[in-house]
């Protein structure tokens, strides 16, 4: 039976193979970005279910051909912070210099500044911008990937022993050879990144810090998945591949930490072919633009700061994948996790006696049969909404059914349409569970509160105290803001399972 999961929990931060990166200014923030991180690419579309506001990008090609238009006069109108600055000694001007012989066109509308942004560059509205209007296009030639870097014909043929579980390996290997190329295209583009070595995503703190943090999050789970698949994708098939092309790979360049560095990079700044149908088993469409354009969905006012929205993100996907957060209660996308497992615990921990423990195992077999639970799964709960509703109503139905219906429901395979209709679970609905229901929810939940090495009074204390706040070093605000905003989620399901 397909399943209506809404947004599926993302257990790593290596997306759909295929990713290109956008020559640009910064990232799109939706919060407060590190300090003093630097500047960094403006727009990334992680993928095509994820809308941009108020930009949006109207495709997201992945490659090549020709530029089109020039419009390099367009080009030359950058914001200098405080009206000074030599072009020559500015790596923003050199930037937009490279933009126009590289064919982008620059909305004459915006201009890029360190005036009135979040942090470091990013792009204002000089005037006033309507719905609908082009901000910046960027030419197939301009973007960095597999198919435009100058070793594209050695990396198309290898590209067999280039597999990987990623799929960015080929992406990664035209960014460590750009990276140290004298004469690299996009040498101007590099000017502009943030210092390699001051990223604040999870996977850069020390093992000790991020369990201490964010045990409980979900994210120190999530991250040493990747950087196990990192290391192992380095060894097995970067580093050999680095070796065998010595006169294209230098020694500065076969670094472990150096990789690590640029799939972070990839994993916050990078862009994919959208899809004609949300399914990741599909193949990325054939491209069908010369230009990734960025149009503005909303009015936006002079002065203001243009924005590329994440899309509908957790704040536990936005620290690991981007490295920041968003203050509570500013992310309405926020979700707790309770993980599948913890569910059958609670059931189990119910039981009496060893006949029933077995009756219970056999339910949880028979829903893993259905796909709707599996050992890594999670059901994942929003603030309005049951993001697995299905999966989580089948799992509470199963496991909490007499032992004869069971029996019916197992001999059926299943339920048909009609009877899923009858057993929608949403947020507001949850009182009106059946009182088992209800009460294996709650025991769920209050399993899933032990994990955290807090409790939500503790968080609450530091965040209603200034002083003690203003103290915190800046990664214990963020895991402290996911921390809080998962459990208020959790402790609302209490309040209705009671």
């Amino acid at each position: 039976m397909a399943t209506r999961t809404k947004r599926p929990r993302v257990s790593g931060g290596w997306p759909a193979p295929g990713p290109s990166l956008c020559p640009a200014l910064r990232h799109p923030a939706r919060a407060t970005a590190p300090p003093a991180a630097g500047p960094v690419p403006l727009f990334r579309v992680p993928s095509p279910k994820q809308s941009a506001s108020p930009a949006r990008a109207r495709r997201h090609p992945r490659g090549l051909p020709g530029a089109g238009p020039r419009h390099s006069a367009q080009l030359s109108q950058v914001a200098q912070p405080g009206g000074g600055g030599e072009p020559d000694s500015d790596p923003v001007a050199g930037f937009l210099s490279w933009c126009g012989r590289v064919g982008l066109e620059l909305s004459p509308k915006v201009a890029v500044s360190r005036q009135g942004t979040v942090a470091g560059y990013g792009m204002v509205a000089r005037e006033s911008v309507l719905p609908g209007e082009l901000l910046f296009a960027v030419p197939r030639a301009a973007l960095l990937s597999p198919h435009t870097c100058s070793i594209r014909d050695l990396l198309e043929r290898e590209r067999d022993a280039l597999q990987s579980q990623s799929g960015w390996v080929p992406l990664l290997l035209a960014l460590l050879h750009e990276l140290q190329a004298p004469a690299s295209l996009w040498s101007p583009y590099f000017a502009l990144w943030p210092e390699l070595d001051r990223l604040e995503h999870p996977m850069f703190w020390p093992e000790e810090e991020r369990q201490r943090l964010l045990q409980g999050t979900g994210v120190p789970e999530a991250v040493e998945k990747d950087l196990a698949n990192i290391r192992s994708e380095f060894y097995s098939i970067v580093l050999p591949f680095m070796e065998a092309h010595p006169d294209l790979f230098g020694p500065s360049v076969r670094s472990l930490e150096l990789y690590h560095q640029l799939v972070a990079l990839v994993m916050a700044y990078s862009f994919q072919e959208p899809l004609e149908e949300e399914e990741d088993e599909k193949e990325p469409n054939s491209p069908l633009m010369d230009y990734l354009r960025m149009v503005a969905t909303r009015p936006i006012p002079k002065g203001q700061e243009i924005f590329n929205t994440y899309g509908q993100m957790a704040n536990w996907q936005l620290i690991h994948m981007y490295g920041f957060v968003e203050p509570y209660p500013d992310n309405t996308d926020d979700t707790a996790d309770i993980q599948m497992v913890t569910v059958r615990e609670a059931a189990v921990r119910g039981t009496k006696g060893e006949a029933e423990r077995l009756q219970l195992y056999e339910r949880w077999d028979f829903l893993c049969k259905l796909e709707m639970v599996g050992e890594e799964g999670a059901f994942v709960i929003g603030r309005e909404e049951v993001l697995t509703e299905e999966e989580l109503a089948a799992t509470l139905k199963v496991l909490c059914m007499p032992a004869e219906e069971f029996r019916e429901f197992k001999d059926r395979d299943g339920w048909g349409e009609d009877e899923w209709e009858e057993d929608r679970l949403t947020v507001t609905n949850i009182p009106k569970l059946k009182a088992s229901w209800r009460q294996l929810l709650r025991d769920s939940v209050l399993l899933t509160l032990q994990t955290y090495a807090t409790d939500l009074k503790t968080e609450e204390d530091v965040l209603s105290n200034k002083e003690a706040y203003a103290k915190l070093s800046w990664r214990e605000k963020q895991a402290l803001q996911v921390r809080y905003g998962q459990k208020m989620i959790l402790h609302q399901l209490l309040e209705l399972t009671s």
